[in-house]
């Protein structure tokens, strides 16, 4: 049963930090959470800024639930997770790599505003002569022309593992999947959808990417994870330690867990609320994180931001389902 939660007592756990990143990710170059230090755990909601209420009361729901109620008992005690290569130049791909150590899967972002294919390849090729599997993630940034080139010209080197969202709708992907010899992965289709199990009936994915966050939690996650009969892999969205504990117990919790999970992102940051876990072997423990006070009062968001955060929460608060 779940506990009752109030809005007030939301409101009086908060605390709202801004994590420098070393590369840009998503366009930014800060990072932005609220935290929420509750009586079963710490939770976070870390809706990006530019989503309405509608959307960013999923990540809210997520962050309550952890912040409240118990995580579930974990299956596994470790996550094999992948490096996350934002779109860097090849030249620097090597630095990105050293901050995942053991990790023998790359994600690396393609299909970025004002780059071309042209960088798209150099970066892959410059990953795959570094790691043994790689992925790459479009993010919806092509249309099917251009996702089915993409995947002949990502692929003359050296194999993809899958493609993950190259275009932006459910019929594109089923598109795709058909034309290609890549298998393909839906992040968006899942996450941001009104149906997240839409893109699997529609056989347009051959594997399902899973975040926390947008799905309200990690018992939601679990349960459509449970309506899922392809592969799974647990993501990140660009959460804090906090988050990222939260999707490492969600991964752990799964009855079958087939390929590395994004889940060691906290590379990314130049700082983060709690000390970083280190991967061994390029796996992740599946525990939740307790952050630091210290680094929470080091990385306090302006008060400006904070009342921001605080508005958001109370609109987002009656919107949760």
């Amino acid at each position: 049963m779940e506990p009752v939660v109030e809005l007030a007592d939301v409101l009086d756990r908060l605390h709202v930090v801004a994590l420098p990143m070393r590369v840009r990710f998503r366009g930014i170059t800060t990072r932005e959470v609220a935290l929420i230090e509750g009586p079963a755990g710490w939770g976070e909601f870390g809706a990006f800024v530019e989503y309405g209420p509608a959307e960013a009361a999923h990540w809210l729901r997520a962050g309550i639930e952890a912040a409240y109620r118990p995580m579930p008992e974990v299956r596994r005690d470790r996550i094999p997770i992948n490096a996350t290569v934002p779109a860097v130049t090849a030249a620097e791909v090597p630095d990105v790599l050293a901050r995942f150590p053991g990790a023998r899967t790359a994600k690396v972002k393609v299909a970025e505003r004002g780059q071309s294919l042209a960088d798209d390849v150099a970066r892959v090729d410059a990953v795959r002569a570094l790691v043994p599997t790689v992925r790459v993630d479009a993010n919806g940034g092509w249309d099917v022309e251009q996702a089915v080139t993409a995947a002949h010209a990502l692929t003359a080197d050296g194999p993809l593992e899958y493609l993950e969202q190259p275009c932006a709708t459910v019929p594109e992907l089923a598109e795709v999947r058909r034309r290609v010899d890549v298998a393909v992965a839906a992040d968006e289709s899942i996450r941001k959808a009104d149906d997240p199990l839409h893109v699997v009936r529609a056989g347009a994915a051959d594997v399902a990417v899973l975040k926390v966050a947008p799905l309200g939690g990690v018992r939601a996650m679990l349960r459509i994870a449970a309506q899922i009969d392809i592969p799974i892999v647990v993501s990140s969205a660009l959460d804090s330690a906090v988050g990222l504990g939260a999707g490492l117990v969600a991964a752990g919790c799964l009855p079958q867990l087939r390929h590395a999970c994004g889940l060691g992102t906290a590379g990314l940051f130049v700082a983060d609320v709690a000390e970083p876990l280190t991967p061994v072997d390029g796996y992740l423990p599946a525990v939740t994180v307790a952050p630091d006070p210290d680094r929470i009062a080091a990385l306090a968001a302006p008060a400006g931001r904070r009342d921001w955060w605080m508005e958001r929460v109370r609109a987002c608060f009656p919107l949760m389902s």
